[in-house]
């Protein structure tokens, strides 16, 4: 992993001296976002650039304050690619959305994303963490889901 990342930091000074584009920062490559659904279910998501790609199987979520708790995330598929260092993997591009459901409410939650990706190019980053505050809705009454149809009364 180590002389991954020195051979990511040799090219990405010696791209630009040969007239090549320089590779994205990681922030810009896999930009992480979050929202809340509702009180108990946060949308995850990674808007990928154009170019890019994340591994399936290096995405890890955890949530802060850690006794909220995070269920088991349900990760959708990827593409399969044939990965030089990896071998056979699933990737991700253009994005990636995941909702991730929270075992107990609160008002904010930290939610923290850790990613690995690379540029088509040549160079894979080392993994990545990155953290978005996310304000939770209040809790009112029984959840309900989000695709439920909303009830007609007696007037309509």
């Amino acid at each position: 992993m180590l002389w991954r990342a020195c051979v990511a930091g040799a090219l990405a000074i010696a791209l630009p001296a040969l007239g090549q584009p320089s590779p994205l920062p990681p922030e810009k490559a896999f930009r992480f976002t979050a929202r809340a659904l509702n009180p108990q279910t946060i949308e995850a998501k990674f808007a990928i650039a154009d170019g890019y790609y994340l591994y399936r199987d290096k995405i890890r979520f955890s949530v802060d304050p850690a006794d909220v708790g995070l269920t088991v995330p349900v990760l959708p598929e990827g593409k399969v690619k044939e990965d030089q260092f990896f071998g056979r993997v699933e990737i991700y591009r253009g994005s990636a959305t995941v909702e991730l459901g929270l075992k107990s409410p609160g008002q904010k939650v930290v939610i923290q994303a850790e990613s690995q990706g690379c540029w088509d190019l040549g160079i894979c980053y080392p993994p990545q963490i990155q953290r978005v505050t996310v304000p939770l809705p209040a809790a009112t009454g029984a959840p309900t889901p989000a695709n439920a149809p909303a009830r007609k009364s007696w007037l309509e």
